[in-house]
């Protein structure tokens, strides 16, 4: 593995890497709000002497796409950045790389719980705070400064490294996607989200679900004159939650921290009635079901809604009244790369040359582009990249810039070797 002169290379952009994530942190890009922070992205990667498509995201386009989520914003002037190195052709090295990282946050939410200001980008005590600096402004700075490291030592790539800047990842992919209608394709694929640098090969999917509960409306001082749609759901919701524990008594994967909730289903949001002094006619709750690897979305569904069925048979106003599944917005897949593919073994490597201990392998319970990647573009994927996930979306969110700087010293190092990188 060519380790000459990298990690000197690393140390020296060290001042320029924090700098250029403050600056991101510091351009708010919440959904459909991308434009400026895409253009800062796309001047970096022009100055390191990259060809650059700004790759406009078209709904029309994805809509008839199986993996499509809408996620309900205007697409117009949404642009996914693709940087690419090009290659020297050299018979070296295993293949083709894309660097992927999404730009789009989440909003900041209840100020007050904020420190400092959401979009200060400060720099405290070797971290630097603000909405997006963990998820995952960092880890793109990150891919980005370990090519600029590998430039910096006098080397360059035998194939061609993707380095891919997309919009909404957040809400269902479609940056990523877009790439992949779009013919962007290499031999593997890195996406960049905070894992505390550690491989993750495997995510659980998510699919969003509302339920539609009637009941029917009384006076409450003649409360059972009516049926409320509030006691109908309670015997819903406990039907959910044995679906749960049954669909993970059958369950084992190593690389889940707690097998028992890969795929938890969580009811997150209820409304229901109207008036205080009615008995509830309507209940209303939206949640998110989890899917477990190699298991379709179909499958997950068809459980779920044989188990609400089953509970409303047993139901004597369910069973006339029977409520409602509804699936919507975000239905993302499993995915999943073999734990000993190449891809695997050589980001391994890379990580225990640059960090001197080997890199923890685990799976995550949270949807990403990396289903995109492994389902539709059949390009092994792994996660990885800087950051503590348990911080993102959360108030005060913070990246340490020591474990920013690891992570580009073990992606040059990544690069190098499976990119087969020579002296230019």
């Amino acid at each position: 593995m060519a380790n000459e002169g990298i990690a000197d290379a690393v140390n020296a952009l060290e001042p320029e890497l924090v700098k250029f994530i403050r600056l991101l942190v510091r351009t708010p890009s919440l959904p459909n709000e991308e434009h400026a922070v895409q253009q800062q992205i796309a001047a970096r990667l022009r100055t390191m002497g990259m060809t650059v498509d700004e790759v406009p995201t078209d709904f029309a386009a994805l809509r008839a796409h199986a993996a499509f989520n809408d996620d309900g914003f205007a697409p117009t002037g949404r642009l996914n950045i693709v940087g690419r190195w090009c290659g020297s052709g050299a018979a070296r090295g295993r293949g083709s790389l894309i660097l992927n990282g999404h730009v789009d946050v989440v909003a900041p939410g209840n100020l007050t719980q904020w420190n400092d200001p959401p979009w200060s980008g400060l720099l405290r005590d070797g971290r630097i705070y603000g909405r997006g600096s963990c998820d995952m402004k960092a880890g793109l700075a990150a891919g980005i400064f370990a090519l600029a490291a590998l430039q910096r030592a006098g080397l360059q790539p035998a194939h061609d490294v993707l380095l891919q800047s997309v919009i909404g990842e957040e809400s269902g992919g479609a940056g990523t996607l877009t790439t992949i209608v779009q013919g962007y394709r290499a031999d593997a694929a890195i996406v960049l989200e905070p894992t505390g640098l550690q491989l993750c090969p495997v995510q659980s999917g998510a699919l969003t679900f509302r339920l539609r509960v009637g009941g029917c409306a009384a006076h409450a001082a003649l409360r059972s004159h009516g049926v409320s749609a509030i006691e109908k759901f309670v015997l819903l919701l406990a039907a959910v939650q044995r679906l749960e524990a049954e669909r993970h008594a059958g369950f084992a994967n190593p690389l889940y921290d707690e097998p028992r909730y890969a795929a938890p289903i969580s009811i997150g949001t209820v409304r229901a009635g109207a008036w205080h002094s009615t008995v509830a006619e309507e209940l209303l709750a939206e949640g998110r079901m989890g899917v477990f690897p190699g298991e379709t979305p179909a499958q997950a569904r068809a459980a779920l809604q044989i188990a609400i069925a089953q509970a409303a048979a047993a139901d004597d106003w369910l069973r006339t009244h029977p409520p409602q599944v509804e699936w919507f917005e975000g239905q993302f897949e499993s995915g999943a790369t073999p734990i000993d593919h190449p891809l695997l073994k050589a980001l391994q490597a890379a990580h225990q040359a640059a960090l001197g201990v080997p890199a923890a392998m685990r799976a995550v319970t949270y949807g990403s582009d990396l289903r995109l990647f492994t389902n539709h573009a059949h390009i092994p994927a792994v996660l990885y990249g800087p950051g503590d996930v348990t911080l993102a979306h959360a108030a005060n969110e913070s990246i340490a810039v020591g474990e920013v700087l690891h992570a580009v010293h073990v992606l040059a190092l990544f690069v190098a070797d499976w990119c087969g990188a020579t002296r230019t």
